[in-house]
């Protein structure tokens, strides 16, 4: 493949689509799975709830003793007794006129067909009760199976439990789900100019900001980063470093080495490795077009841009798409809509993701772009978000309407 033979965003993910590569599964109890992706479908094995219960507290009743009753014409029951939370009432309603008292969540007396809240009644005394409000069938009542019915799938496939599937999964007596394994991704930086955080840097050295913001973006993505560190602009060192993490993780990413100079060794070393190949080199976007994609085996090698920005967006746009690939969770995103602050002009040809901050004129939500040149840390750290621009468009007209998608 020719150096800079590059590539769409559409094709790339449609190429990365392409790849095949099964992650492997566990079994996590409730109390460890939220935020893990489910892989398969979840069956109701019984109703919810499998007894008709009261939605209030009240007294149960069957509507036809009650129809009529107002404040001015009150009906006259005739209580008959208590129905204890998490019992199975053994009273039931044969004689009309009887009433049950019943909390919220409490189970329904056969005979009975609705509950009136106990904000409409009065009690005379330990065996009357007065309604002022007359009911109809099924008020204030939640019937067998309403929620769940048995065998519903209630929990698809590929979903991403929150705290909310958490509970339902309680309510149909799962204590443990298999869910997929977090993807781990190895994150490796490169160059000789590159230093630890804590370090002082000295003329013509950077610190390491990669390593650091790959991780955070690996973990809001719900896969387990494994850092491999600062790695110099040496063949052999760069290699072994590599091979290593396409052995222990699902997925490698490095930073920086991916433009044409004399110590890129990542095209080298991708080519070199066990059933290595590289797949692309180059995509057609801004910011990030020197972008490098491979594989070893089964395990996809991306190769990301040295500049924090590009580093950030090619995560996002890219190798978050894999991810979503191999999890069978496609993540939904709800954009922004805003107005254009002021004209914006693109060359065609290449895609743009263009960092904006976002504010508020007048009830309106105005996005204006964040300017700089790509190798500064400000555009993302500024930034509310982008802009995503066709290829052949020309940019951005003031006034425009856009969607913001979240960094």
């Amino acid at each position: 493949m020719d150096l800079f033979n590059v590539m769409t965003v559409k094709d790339t993910t449609k190429l990365i689509d392409s790849f095949s590569y099964s992650l492997a599964t566990e079994k996590v109890t409730l109390l460890d799975a939220t935020g893990r992706i489910l892989t398969s479908d979840i069956i109701a094995k019984d109703n919810v709830p499998d007894f008709r219960r009261s939605t209030v507290d009240g007294y149960a009743v069957n509507s036809r003793d009650v129809f009529g009753a107002s404040e001015s014409i009150q009906s006259v029951l005739d209580l008959k007794g208590e129905v204890l939370m998490g019992e199975e009432p053994s009273a039931e309603i044969k004689i009309p006129g009887y009433c049950y008292y019943v909390p919220t969540g409490g189970a329904i007396p056969m005979g009975a067909d609705s509950v009136i809240m106990i904000e409409y009644t009065e009690k005379l005394d330990d065996e009357v009760i007065l309604t002022s409000k007359a009911t109809s069938p099924g008020e204030n009542v939640v019937e067998i199976g309403e929620d769940i019915k048995k065998d519903e799938k209630v929990i698809a496939k590929g979903t991403k439990l929150r705290a909310y599937e958490i509970g339902v999964l309680a309510s149909l007596g799962y204590y443990e789900v298999e869910v997929y394994k977090k993807p781990k991704i190895g994150i490796i930086s490169t160059g000789d100019e590159v230093v630890h955080p804590a370090e002082s840097i000295k003329p013509g050295q950077i610190r390491d900001i990669n390593t650091y913001l790959l991780h955070s973006l690996t973990e809001e993505s719900g896969c387990e980063p494994v850092n491999y560190g600062v790695v110099k602009d040496e063949y052999e060192l760069l290699k072994q470093t590599v091979e290593k993490a396409v052995a222990e993780c699902d997925i490698v990413l490095m930073s920086g080495g991916s433009s044409v100079g004399k110590k890129d060794n990542t095209v080298n070393v991708i080519k070199d490795l066990k059933d290595g190949e590289l797949m692309v080199h180059g995509i057609s976007v801004k910011p990030g077009k020197p972008t490098i994609i491979g594989k070893s085996g089964n395990k996809i090698i991306f190769g990301l841009p040295g500049h924090p920005l590009a580093c950030a967006v090619i995560f996002k746009v890219i190798v978050k798409h894999y991810i979503e690939k191999i999890t069978g969770h496609k993540a939904t995103i709800y954009p922004i809509e805003c107005r254009f602050k002021f004209n914006y002009h693109k060359a065609k040809g290449r895609e743009e993701f263009l960092p904006v901050t976002i504010e508020e004129k007048k009830g309106e939500l105005i996005a204006a772009p964040v300017f700089g040149k790509s190798g500064l840390i400000t555009g993302f750290s500024k930034a509310w978000g982008f802009i995503r621009i066709e290829r052949n468009d020309e940019g951005i007209k003031e006034g425009q309407s856009v969607k913001v998608f979240k960094f």
